[in-house]
């Protein structure tokens, strides 16, 4: 009987993942309906129906609001399912990075798309949006350096979680030897055997990246072969 129930919820969560695309997908279109739906109410066109200018307000705000959900929904739901596609390809770590920036994308267009909707100057709030991101973008520097350098670590990878690697470079004091245990947006930890450590990853891209010899010591240049005499 236990087996049994197993079995069936088993066979309930492959169903789920199986019809979560489709709910995202559905979503997406019915927030690009609602989107269309509104502005056109907004600007009280004939092409979906002639009805007074106030009916056709009450239609474009809560067409509007409708839109906002959808959008929500469609990223929330296209973010899960990136992760879920991209994490036995890519590992846990990088397949967050993704869904974290399918959730950033999303969430900023799909709010200032609803600002559109509901008439809101969206260009002056760009403008003054740009310019938060320059003031923003100096102060973390360092942090965005990290994120980057961690996307570039995901399309290039040098290394995986459980190699054991050298990291050599002036920045870290010398070397570090040690097996990766995580590979994060911002860090990159390492079992060095007396414990765990943090690298920035804006400083493990600038490293040089090695094995570690089997004699645990500086790795030695390989004699070339002699030339004919």
């Amino acid at each position: 009987m236990q087996e049994r129930q197993n079995h069936l919820s088993v066979q309930v969560a492959r169903v789920k993942r199986r019809t979560r695309p489709w709910k995202s997908i559905i979503a997406l279109v019915l927030a690009i309906a609602a989107a269309i739906i509104s502005h056109q109410a907004r600007h009280d066109s004939e092409f979906l129906w002639n009805t007074s200018h106030n009916v056709n307000q009450v239609i474009a705000i809560g067409t509007a609001v409708l839109f906002l959900i959808f959008g929500s929904m469609a990223t929330y739901g296209l973010a899960r399912q990136a992760r879920q596609v991209l994490e036995p390809r890519v590992g846990t770590a990088h397949s967050a990075i993704v869904r974290y920036a399918v959730l950033i994308v999303g969430a900023f267009t799909t709010l200032l798309l609803t600002l559109v909707l509901f008439g809101v100057p969206v260009s002056q709030l760009v403008l003054g949006g740009a310019l938060t991101t320059v003031f923003v973008s100096i102060a973390a520097q360092q942090a965005l350096g990290n994120v980057f350098a961690g996307l570039v670590l995901m399309l290039a990878r040098p290394f995986k979680v459980g190699d054991a690697i050298r990291l050599r470079a002036g920045a870290l004091g010398g070397t570090v030897d040690g097996t990766v245990t995580d590979i994060g947006i911002t860090y990159v930890r390492i079992d060095t055997g007396a414990g765990v450590i943090s690298v920035p990853n804006s400083q493990v891209l600038n490293a040089v990246v090695g094995p570690i010899p089997p004699d645990g010591g500086p790795e030695q240049p390989q004699p070339s072969p002699p030339g004919p005499a």
